[in-house]
């Protein structure tokens, strides 16, 4: 197919170490064009990456007609106005996670979900281990699968770091507790109705630096999960059905060119195989998808509901933090 011409809104940390590096694999995708907030910023990182034309602004990228889609990795607060600005100019965006920081901002975007593609990045949907494990549950290779268990932790005390700063989408819940949501409604094909959830606050960033919730999805399942800031970093997703269970090792960031693990007890079985799926990069296949829409798909909104509904479930783990109480949604 014709490759899809890319616009790299930032020299963001993710898109300099994850995304460029993506698009550059496949036969799919031209970067033509990257932005910084400094023209000398983002000079050097077009001359780094072979990228021809450096925009020294977000919104000279964004005008710029030989861009068709653009990738936005900036800060959460960020997320939704420059998105917005990009859809109006006509552009196809695939933006970082979160979305927004709020789930009705994302209303600002509903006028063009007919016209441009508007996706929110997470790249573990692509990943062909969340593919094979969410198979076993649906051939009921475990039995009803019951409850999940989710862990994602890392460490990080940089008062200069964009995670640690309070009103621009900060914190854990909106950094590694989305994925810890997106988990849960993959493997449960189904969405939280109520949930309940406790914040430790750092008392000098002022964000939550540990997380942990207990999300209902009916019909006797339930998902915990438990993600910080400042701990050991340690990531899990754990399965468990009424016959067997399912361990995935590294179920978010999984190691690029290498191979990935997961531990599965099957229904009537005492035993814990190993299954080792073959490499793959999850940024290369997200972004391969992304542009066979662009190419081949009529836009919706269809992704913008999943977004919305994602930063529902994140607002709902907040109020109960702050509450004290059970939130329906």
């Amino acid at each position: 197919m014709t490759p899809v011409r890319w616009g790299i809104l930032s020299t963001a940390k993710i898109a300099r170490m994850k995304i460029i590096p993506a698009l550059r694999e496949g036969s799919n995708h031209q970067i033509v064009a990257i932005a910084s907030r400094t023209p000398e910023a983002a000079q050097v990182a077009a001359a780094k990456f072979g990228i021809p034309v450096a925009h020294g602004s977000y919104e000279a990228l964004i005008a710029d007609p030989n861009v068709e889609a653009i990738y936005n990795p900036l800060p959460n607060n960020l997320h939704v106005p420059l998105t917005l600005a990009a859809a109006r100019a006509g552009k196809h965006v695939l933006c970082e996670k979160p979305f927004s920081i709020h789930a009705d901002e994302l209303d600002a975007l509903r006028p063009y979900a007919s016209q441009v593609h508007l996706r929110e990045a997470f790249m573990v949907r692509y990943h062909p281990q969340w593919h094979a494990v969410r198979e076993h549950v649906r051939a009921g290779e475990i039995g009803t699968l019951r409850s999940m268990h989710v862990a994602f932790n890392y460490f990080n005390d940089d008062p200069a770091n964009i995670r640690n700063a309070p009103g621009v989408g900060g914190g854990g819940v909106y950094d590694i507790g989305c994925y810890a949501i997106v988990a849960g409604r993959w493997f449960f094909e189904a969405a939280p109705q109520r949930v309940v959830a406790m914040l430790d606050i750092d008392p000098a960033f002022q964000v939550d630096r540990l997380a942990s919730a207990l999300l209902d999805f009916g019909a006797s399942r339930q998902l915990t999960f438990t993600v910080s800031t400042q701990s050991c970093p340690y990531q899990r997703v754990q399965l468990v059905g009424t016959r067997g269970r399912i361990e995935i090792e590294v179920p978010f960031n999984a190691v690029e060119g290498g191979t990935s693990r997961y531990f599965m007890q099957s229904a009537g079985s005492t035993e814990l195989r190993t299954i080792t799926v073959p490499a793959a990069n999850q940024y290369a296949l997200q972004c391969d998808a992304f542009a066979q829409a662009v190419r081949g798909e009529a836009p919706s909104a269809a992704a913008l509901d999943d977004a919305q509904l994602n930063m529902r479930v994140i607002e709902a783990v907040l109020a109960s933090a702050q509450s004290g109480r059970v939130v329906t949604l």
